[in-house]
């Protein structure tokens, strides 16, 4: 592949299938859109979660994230409220709260929820996901005094961590090596066992760095988004919508981002900032990133990371296999699921998967964008408004006929997706009317398997287009079974790659 290292981590195969679940031009008007509560991700035993923490008897736990309790069995809490697990259950822990809004109350908790006081994730100044960028961004902060600080993974070099310090109103950035021992130093003269003594060592000296670390960052940092309109310059136009348009531009002199503006009067501001609320909370790296927003006067400002190469559908038109090889497309499929498993696990559905609606940077990198739809599963029901148009040849039966989202209406648009990836962007049922689709579907129609299309591939796309919902692959499954693609011997594709 053009860049290995880019491959999404892979995870373990799934036992069982355990979790039920506009901007094209060619659409249909949509009455109402009711977004389907899925019951089984109320229920603790269906809930897919990540590897809980591991146990240690009698530790105090904190909170890393908010909890709304499901069931009058669940326990509510916020983060950084502290708790004590009282009896641990596979995913869902029995536990006491300590402090907060259910200090002395027990009831159920997600286990990843929480961590050990003393682990790293609930250190203050650890922000493994955090970029270069938007560290400076947080640490240069009105909010933050000199010596604010945080630890990150490295950009540049993978499975290296990074120190960033605000020295002065600037943000200098050190490297922190590991040793083959497991130690950790930023100057080979000092080493130290682990990072919290690093850091304990660090705030008592300069010992070499520009100022002593200090202080960690202020509280609400993290969500400090509101950035000066002066600091950008809108470059060039990349494209126009109903509601506005988006822009290359640059901030700060320095950095290219997309910055996406909201027309005056179109719709209402509090409507297209959910689109960076919901961003705010899901961070991943097959997920756009966001950088600010610009909300002080209009037009309101969107600014998100640039990808050098705009849209897949896009990318794949112009390529025309004249450098992507097989392996190439199904890798940007694999990137997608990767990003969507995470989404199925935080409980959202998309609700516009298409090759549109990706974006493309250097090294095939692909990253799932607009948002501006997406919606928690256990919502009740979203009303769109008159006229609102859906892409009818991306959406799944349930939802044409009765109006249904789900996670597993999003899989079926991702089998239409990979079609795309597999025939370079060209329109799914070619030949074929948004009505005629709508009226075949049910009868069992599927677009056939395309010219030079492994069927291993193809046997993938038919997976996501099962008439039940629940008889469809969740995207953790599709996201290890396109991996796998690169563990099967690649010879009897070598002269199958290009249309």
């Amino acid at each position: 592949l053009g860049c290995p290292g880019l491959r999404p981590y892979r995870r373990n195969k799934p036992v069982s299938e355990s979790n039920p679940a506009n901007n094209t031009s060619s659409g249909t008007e949509k009455r109402d859109i009711k977004v389907i509560v899925n019951e089984g991700a109320a229920k603790r035993a269906n809930m897919t979660l990540p590897p809980t923490p591991v146990e240690k008897p009698g530790y105090v736990y904190v909170a890393l994230y908010d909890y709304t309790a499901r069931t009058e069995h669940d326990l509510s809490f916020n983060a950084g409220d502290k708790l004590e697990p009282l009896r641990k259950e596979e995913d869902w822990w029995y536990a006491r709260g300590i402090t907060g809004i259910s200090a002395n109350k027990e009831g159920y908790i997600p286990a990843n929820y929480v961590a050990p006081i003393e682990s790293l994730d609930a250190e203050p100044w650890y922000f493994p996901e955090t970029k270069r960028l938007e560290a400076e961004k947080m640490l240069t902060s009105q909010k933050n005094k000199n010596g604010a600080f945080l630890i990150r993974n490295c950009e540049s070099q993978q499975g290296e961590l990074s120190l960033s310090v605000l020295d002065n109103g600037k943000v200098k950035h050190y490297k922190i090596r590991k040793l083959e021992n497991g130690g950790y130093f930023v100057s080979k003269t000092r080493s130290f066992f682990t990072l919290r003594d690093l850091v304990e060592h660090y705030s008592r000296n300069e010992d070499g760095l520009c100022v002593c670390l200090t202080h960690g960052l202020s509280y609400n940092t993290v969500d400090h988004w509101e950035i000066s309109r002066s600091s950008l310059k809108l470059l060039k136009k990349l494209g126009a919508g109903q509601f506005g348009e988006v822009f290359e531009g640059i901030w700060n002199d320095r950095t290219a981002v997309a910055v996406k503006t909201l027309k005056t009067g179109t719709m209402d501001p509090k409507d297209f900032l959910r689109e960076a609320q919901i961003m705010k909370k899901l961070r991943h790296a097959r997920l756009i990133q966001l950088y600010a927003v610009c909300t002080t006067e209009e037009p309101i400002y969107i600014i998100t990371e640039l990808m050098s190469h705009g849209s897949l559908q896009e990318y794949l038109q112009k390529d025309k296999g004249a450098s992507l090889q097989m392996s190439d497309q199904i890798e940007m499929g694999a990137q997608v699921t990767s990003g969507m498993a995470y989404l199925e696990l935080q409980n959202y559905i998309h609700r516009d998967l298409a090759a549109r609606n990706v974006l493309v940077g250097d090294n095939n990198v692909c990253k799932v964008a607009d948002f501006g739809l997406a919606r928690m599963e256990n919502e009740n029901v979203y009303e769109a408004k008159e006229g609102t148009k859906f892409p009818v040849k991306w959406t799944a039966p349930e939802a044409i006929h009765e109006n249904k989202f789900t996670i597993k209406s999003d899989v079926w648009s991702f089998g239409i997706l990979l079609y795309e990836i597999v025939m370079f962007g060209q329109m799914p049922y070619p030949n074929m009317t948004n009505f005629q689709v709508v009226q075949q579907l049910p009868k069992g129609y599927r677009m056939p398997c395309p010219l030079n299309c492994p069927k291993y591939l193809y046997d993938i796309m038919s997976e996501c287009w099962k008439d039940s919902p629940a008889d469809r692959p969740t995207f953790e499954t599709l996201q290890w079974k396109l991996e796998d693609f690169f563990d099967m011997d690649l010879s009897s594709y070598d002269d199958a790659n290009r249309y």
